[in-house]
């Protein structure tokens, strides 16, 4: 009975906010133009209007209500970007007024408080990691410094596909190359490979996924802060549950780098944070905390974006035989049948890297760029308001009917003539932002997708299992953070070396 008298009083305060909030914004919508957009319901404003794929659900109503579309989740007023004209008004004319991140539970719980670079807001603190991260960690001579761990692990799965081949067993495509990026990412971050009882009970990856579940997963506090105490849906508890697991496994993992002696091993992504850690010379004081937001962000980021999109990628070449065979033919005359891709023949895979554009055009793994109005500001006549949360729908814009043909139809050839590129001057294709806040592990993010995708397609034909039409391979996806298929990809491989 204390709980349900509570309960009321909260809902009774929340109404009064919401009365007061809406009588503000129904004065400031007479003399300020907003965007166009749906109209909602009391307090939860247009939640109602999202389902299962709410990249789908946004673009449906912007097809409605124009490609910069006003609408309240919640509490928060939302601007929608649905094209590439208006992509480029929020991320370039006014770069600097939507340059933040909004607070959200997750970033608060799981990223230290957004000390992280994905979800920190902009600042001192910001510029400081950020630099850090592009001219230290992330640099051309960091990358060509780990080649040859990338080397290494790539040739440890076509030495299990190979077995696989021998034995004609079909190979877990997602599960695989998932294992490839967590090893990858953890030798280049932390100097080696942890097995999963290292890290927790559970295992390295099933913590990695449920981070991301949680991360992705609908939370009304963060469309109506004013519950939050309440935590209706056991978000923050989960939370708080796997922030402990992360803090616990940095702090074994930063411990034994301080306490390590081997001056001969190879240097690291966590030796580099930490000789900046105490210093005087950046920005802004690095701490541990600082530190191991960083890591959460070199793992989370690194493992599942590259993942995705060569899952993604893999499942069109084996849905398309014709476009398979163009890449094997352009691999043949480049690299020969007598061996393996190495990292200096991607560049003159011109096919290859049309087929890697065209899978972040259909198969966007982020769905979402969120960014945060740091000030009221006009865009294309409409008024934004401050702390506006922006989401660019990477989705929509790569489907957008007046910039591409047969949006719908995977054609690598349509970047044939094409000057577009992914550094996110092309607001046509955005995969990695744009801006301020673009991916800082861009360069590193394509080498892994485009060595191991070009590996395996040199070294393997590929068939589906089960008498599976190519054609009907199931293609759904999986909303989230990083945005997958809803259903493992299996292929059986067959070896097409000549050794």
């Amino acid at each position: 009975m204390i709980i349900m008298s509570w309960t009321c009083i909260t809902l009774a305060c929340f109404a009064v906010i919401f009365l007061f909030q809406a009588f503000v914004w129904k004065r400031n919508a007479k003399s300020k133009r907003l965007p166009p957009g749906p109209r909602g319901f009391p307090i939860f404003g247009c939640l109602h209007l999202l389902g299962k794929y709410p990249h789908r659900d946004l673009n449906k109503l912007a097809q409605k209500y124009g490609s910069i579309m006003h609408l309240r989740l919640g509490l928060k007023p939302s601007i929608v970007v649905s094209s590439p004209q208006a992509a480029g008004l929020f991320l370039r004319t006014h770069d600097l007024v939507f340059a933040s991140r909004p607070l959200v539970e997750a970033s608060k719980y799981i990223s230290y408080n957004q000390m992280n670079i994905i979800y920190a807001p902009y600042g001192s603190y910001w510029r400081t990691i950020r630099k850090m991260c592009t001219l230290e960690l992330l640099s051309n001579h960091k990358i060509n410094y780990f080649k040859s761990i990338r080397k290494e692990e790539v040739d440890l799965l076509i030495d299990y596909v190979k077995e696989a081949a021998c034995g004609g067993v079909a190979v877990d495509l997602s599960a695989k190359v998932g294992a490839l990026s967590a090893d990858m990412t953890c030798r280049m971050v932390f100097g080696k490979k942890y097995m999963d009882k290292e890290f927790d009970v559970r295992g390295f990856k099933a913590v990695i996924e449920e981070t991301m579940e949680i991360a992705a997963a609908f939370n009304l506090a963060d469309y109506i802060p004013q519950i939050s105490l309440l935590d209706l849906q056991g978000l923050k508890k989960r939370m708080k549950a796997v922030a402990k697991v992360f803090d616990e496994f940095f702090e074994k993992v930063i411990d034994e780098h301080v306490q390590s002696k081997d001056e001969n091993r190879t240097k690291d992504f966590v030796d580099l944070m930490l000789s900046f850690m105490g210093s005087e010379e950046t920005e802004y004081r690095i701490e541990r905390d600082h530190i191991k937001a960083i890591l959460l962000d070199m793992l989370v980021a690194a493992m599942d974006t590259s993942a995705a999109t060569i899952e993604w990628a893999l499942s069109e070449l084996i849905k398309y035989p014709r476009i398979l065979k163009k890449v094997q033919n352009e691999l043949e005359n480049v690299v020969g049948k007598d061996r393996m891709v190495e990292e200096s023949d991607l560049d003159n895979l011109e096919y290859l890297n049309m087929v890697i554009k065209e899978t972040f055009r259909i198969h966007p793994v982020v769905p979402f760029l969120i960014h945060e109005s740091r000030e009221d500001c006009t865009v294309n006549g409409f008024h934004i308001p401050n702390k506006s949360r922006i989401f660019i729908n990477t989705w929509a814009i790569g489907r957008d009917q007046n910039t591409w043909n047969d949006p719908d139809k995977f054609i690598p050839e349509r970047f044939m003539e094409s000057c577009i590129d992914l550094r996110g001057h092309d607001f046509e294709l955005i995969p990695f932002g744009s801006g301020r806040r673009s991916c800082p592990g861009m360069q590193l993010g394509l080498i892994m997708v485009r060595l191991v995708l070009a590996q395996l397609m040199h070294c393997f034909n590929w068939e589906l299992p089960d008498g599976i039409v190519a054609t009907e391979l199931d293609m759904t996806e999986q909303f989230g953070v990083v945005m997958s298929r809803i259903n493992h990809l299996w292929a059986i491989p067959t070896y097409r070396l000549n050794k």
